[in-house]
This record gives C-alpha cells, sequence and structure tokens, in this order.
C-alpha cells in the first residue's frame, strides 16, 4: 500500500469513528463533511462556556439571554452553562465534560484564546461543531465567531475620547489600559485603541495589558503612573468598564482629579459613573444581540445546517454587530429609552439627582 493509500485509509477510519461517536450521541447521520452538529432539530445538548467573573455580564446577561433564545428555538434543548472564573485549564476541563455528556454544539468565550485551540481540535475531531462567542480563536479556525466588531469597538472608545480632550483643548498625554494579554478580542481592542490614539497628538505616556480583565490589577498599574506622571495625565483609555472603574478608583484613591476615563460593555456600575461625571464614556453592545445570534447558529448546527458568515475573521465565518458609544450627553436614549437598563436598576441612592438632571426616570 502506498502512502497516498494508506492516508485514504486511515481518513476513512476516522470518519467512521466519528460517524459512530455522533449516532452515539443521538445526532443525524446525513451530516456532511467537518463540524455540523446534529440533524432533524430533535434537540440535543448545547454547551454555554464562558470566561471569567470579573465581568459581571456574564452570569447577569449572556446566560439568561442565551438559555431564554434556545428554549424558544428549541424547547427540548438543554443548556449547559459553565464560567472557567479566569481559569484555562478549568475551561478546559468543563469542555471535556460537556463533550462527554454528548453535546450537539459549544459555545465558547475563551480564557484564552490560544489555548482554546485543543478544545476547538477535540471538538471537530468528534464532530461537534465550535462557535466562538465575543472573543475569537485564531490559532485554529472554530466553526462560526460571533462578537462586536472588536478593533472598531477600540478605535470608537478612543476616538471619542480624543475628540472629547481636543474639544477642551487638555494638554498632556494619555494612559491606555488594554484587556487581558490572553484574550484575543483583547488584543482587537488594543489594535483599535491605537488607531486613534497614535495619531491624536497626544503622547501615550504609558500602556498596560490587564491580566484576566482583573480591575483591581487595572487599579495598581494606574496607582503607580499617578506617582509618576501625576497631573500630565488628562485622559484614561480603558478597554472594558472594569478596567476603567479600576482606573477610576486609583485617581480618588490618591485623592487628585479624576480626568476623562473611557470603558467598554455598558455595566450597570459603568452607567452610573457615567451619569455622576466619573466615567466619560462605555460602549453599547447589547448582549442579547450576540447571544441570540449565537442560539440561532448553535440551533443551526444541531439541525445539521452550516450558518452562512457574513464575513470572514481568522478564516472563521463571522458576524461582526457594530456598538454604540455612550457618554453623559447620550445615555438616556441609548440605554434607557430603548430599554436596555432601567432607572430603577441605575438611579439608586447617590444617583438619583444625576439621572434626575438627565431627565432618566
Amino acid at each position: 500500500m502506498n502512502r497516498a493509500q494508506m492516508r485514504t485509509s486511515a481518513f476513512a477510519a476516522v470518519a467512521v469513528l466519528a460517524g459512530s461517536m455522533l449516532a452515539a450521541c443521538g445526532s443525524g447521520s446525513d451530516a456532511g463533511a467537518g463540524a455540523t452538529g446534529g440533524t432533524g432539530g430533535e434537540g440535543g445538548k448545547v454547551a454555554f462556556l464562558m470566561p471569567d467573573l470579573a465581568s459581571t455580564r456574564y452570569e447577569l446577561q449572556d446566560k439568561p439571554l442565551f438559555e431564554a433564545k434556545m428554549k424558544q428555538l428549541c424547547p427540548t434543548c438543554e443548556v449547559i452553562y459553565q464560567n472557567a472564573d479566569s481559569d484555562a485549564a478549568k475551561q478546559q476541563q468543563q469542555a471535556n465534560s460537556a463533550l462527554a455528556q454528548g453535546v450537539k454544539a459549544i459555545v465558547i468565550d475563551p480564557v484564552d484564546s490560544a489555548a482554546a485551540a485543543t478544545i476547538v481540535k477535540s471538538a471537530q475531531s468528534q464532530q461537534v461543531p465550535i462557535i466562538a462567542y465575543d472573543r475569537p480563536i485564531p490559532a485554529t479556525p472554530a466553526d462560526y465567531y460571533i462578537s462586536f466588531d472588536n478593533e472598531k469597538i477600540g478605535s470608537m472608545i478612543a476616538q471619542s475620547l480624543v475628540d472629547h480632550l481636543k474639544a477642551e483643548k487638555a494638554e498632556g498625554g494619555i494612559l491606555q489600559v488594554n484587556g487581558s494579554p490572553t484574550d484575543a478580542a483583547a488584543q482587537l481592542i488594543k489594535k483599535g485603541i491605537h488607531s486613534a490614539v497614535d495619531p491624536s497628538g497626544f503622547k501615550l505616556l504609558a500602556e498596560y495589558d490587564t491580566p484576566d480583565w482583573q480591575p483591581e490589577k487595572a487599579q495598581t498599574w494606574v496607582s503607580g503612573q499617578i506617582t509618576q506622571f501625576k497631573d500630565q495625565i488628562v485622559g484614561v483609555v480603558a478597554a472594558n468598564d472594569g478596567t476603567g472603574g479600576g482606573s477610576i478608583a486609583a485617581f480618588k484613591a490618591a485623592g487628585v482629579k479624576v480626568p476623562p476615563v473611557t470603558g467598554n460593555d455598558a455595566e450597570v456600575a459603568a452607567a452610573q459613573r457615567i451619569i455622576a461625571g466619573d466615567q466619560y464614556n462605555t460602549i453599547s453592545k447589547p448582549i442579547k444581540i450576540v447571544a441570540e445570534a449565537s442560539a440561532n447558529a448553535a440551533w443551526e448546527f444541531i439541525q445539521g445546517k452550516k450558518p452562512a458568515g457574513k464575513t470572514t475573521l481568522y478564516e472563521t465565518p463571522s458576524e461582526l454587530f457594530v456598538p454604540t458609544v455612550v457618554t453623559k450627553e447620550n445615555i438616556k436614549e441609548v440605554l434607557f429609552d430603548s430599554g436596555i437598563m432601567k432607572a430603577a436598576d441605575v438611579c439608586t441612592g447617590e444617583y438619583a439627582k444625576g439621572c434626575a438632571d438627565l431627565g432618566i426616570q
């Protein structure tokens, strides 16, 4: 037998094994080449694996929204939810457990985008499709990727800050507080931030990649920069609301004026800081959009279909939604009039007056 024949025989053996495993999981038998999930729409298990507890959104928004949409699409489907709490090894174990339970699709927001390549390979070897959620997996293409446009997010929050500083005729430099160095989405946000900051005319005093997006680590780093640069700091581009909140806490702890600070995710705490004047902006990227789009994609895979991406990123069919910058000027319209947030949840205690001044009720 020559090498070509050996490769053909080996491939056939793998295909037979994969087909047997798929049948054991209750999947249909007519799925095409590649990870296409089950067929027939008879229901099944779907894993929803989120990365951390540092961002409150995963427990409060992503999980319930994804589960609700899956229930609507497939009442007999079961969602297996796990949060890795910033531990890539734990997420690997959770993925292995989901595969052992016979899931027909995995939706994963990776803790470590590089390490998640192993999860993709394991799932695809068992004909289980992988949907990368919010954060891409560059090294090994997933079957689908759904997110807001992260590079656009970075450029939008940074450009919003730069425009504000120029309007205020500010003189000085900017701190850049990036997200986790193991998060590919954070690197896209970082790239977007640089696209606005680098040509702005404002000096980039220093930048920092925040391990695991931890607000406390961002606060510690910014505290050191305040000591070094003092009143030279006229703005801070923080990659999300958690690192933005940590940055603001550092200025308050130092007893100095808080400069304009950006954010991203439109968390309740960020909305409160914007209303109070502590945070300059955030990004509204309604979690419902990506959660429901991911549920739709998972349901298509379960039925043996391959959803067509509207673009391609990292060789992966993708859907990338465009977010909205939120400042004090438009927060009422974007977050409250739209129904994304409720005044009762935000306008409490010390924030009541600020809400009233903005007509939020």
